[in-house]
């Protein structure tokens, strides 16, 4: 029985025509699929270019003909995701948002309403630790879509963006949908939060389509609903924060009726004259994190709530997020590094992750 690899990696930049941001992009490396032919019920595997990463798509049940119609839907699905929350799409409803130069209530859609929603309140709750206006600081340190940096940007261009970031200065309402800005030069980036909300999305539409069990990966981002055939749960393998190829497993997670996201530092980073910058930025300094905190992954009931909560969890470091975690029950693995080994350390409820949702940090 194969296990699914998800290899911490985040893209040193945007690919392709969407999201980017500090939360750590995983990899898939293996698919459950080999196990369809030990059973009765086939596993499809449907697979496709999304968010600037791949979707990699495991349903059980269905013949051939379904499982191509929903990959359709699928990829119809994420079409719409991407037109409105893509920052490369720039007819995008929040491309469009952050062009303007208007304060006033600006139209979008239900959908991206709810995410900004969610993206604000989890800002709020961390103090901005989280927040999604960081883009210009990430494209100033040369982890966004221009050119990779190989110098520390001078103080004097860093409280420039510095200037442009705080999420006190967007609003999000939901009835009608719309967003607005405080100040014209705000800068909204939901990457740290959008690809979890593309795998409800799919998910959902999985479901919708009366599947009862599937597990849905975007970069690295997984939920899974329902078992394998055999009433078997979804393995999903976590690497080792380690940097260059190697490639070993840290944790092996079954997973059912859950979400998980991972963030980390050890891939995306730069050094000069032996200072490693990583490519998480703190909003409060406008600089990158230097705790040494390599990993965080976290299982919440929705992969949104991962998503938000990984790259929270990870911005915090390992003492004061692992602090936050505990105090409002997310179930949260951290590992931390140091000069000679990789520790791990477990908030309360990850042993039972079921009875902890994290949906309202």
């Amino acid at each position: 029985m194969s296990t699914v690899v998800m290899s911490q990696v985040r893209a040193a930049r945007r690919l392709g025509s969407t999201f980017v941001g500090v939360s750590l992009r995983l990899a898939l490396l293996a698919s459950v699929a080999g196990c369809a032919a030990e059973k009765s019920e086939p596993i499809w595997s449907l697979s496709g270019a999304t968010m600037g990463t791949r979707y990699n798509v495991s349903v059980v049940g269905g013949d051939e003909a379904d499982a191509k119609a929903l990959q359709q839907r699928l990829d119809e699905r994420l079409a719409e995701v991407n037109r409105r929350m893509s920052t490369y799409d720039p007819q995008s409803e929040l491309s469009r948002f952050n062009a303007g130069d208007s304060t006033d209530w600006f139209d979008v859609s239900a959908e991206t309403a709810s995410v900004v929603q969610s993206a604000l309140e989890l800002a709020s709750a961390s103090e901005g630790a989280f927040d999604p206006t960081v883009g210009p600081l990430v494209n100033l340190w040369g982890f966004g879509p221009d050119k990779r940096r190989d110098e520390a940007p001078s103080d004097g261009d860093i409280a420039a963006a510095k200037a442009r970031v705080g999420f006190a200065a967007v609003e999000a309402r939901l009835d009608p949908p719309a967003l607005r800005k405080a100040t014209p030069g705000v800068y909204l980036d939901l990457s740290a939060i959008a690809k979890g909300h593309g795998v409800d999305a799919v998910a959902e539409l999985i479901a919708e389509a009366g599947y009862a069990a599937a597990m849905v990966e975007i970069g690295g981002e997984v939920r899974a609903f329902g078992a394998k055939p055999g009433g078997k749960p979804w393995r999903i393998g976590l690497e080792k924060p380690e940097s260059g190829l190697t490639h070993s497993l840290q944790e092996v997670i079954e997973l059912s009726d859950r979400s998980l996201a991972t963030s980390g530092d050890y891939r995306n980073f730069f050094e000069v004259d032996g200072r490693r910058y990583s490519h998480t930025i703190d909003a409060a300094t406008g600089r990158p994190v230097t705790h040494n905190l390599a990993t965080v992954t976290v299982q919440a009931t929705t992969c949104r709530d991962a998503d938000g909560l990984a790259t929270t969890l990870l911005v915090l470091g390992p003492t004061a997020g692992y602090d936050w975690a505990v105090g409002r029950g997310v179930a949260a693995l951290f590992v931390s590094r140091t000069d000679d080994e990789l520790i791990e350390r477990t908030t309360p409820a990850w042993e039972r992750p079921a009875d902890h949702p994290g949906t309202k940090p």
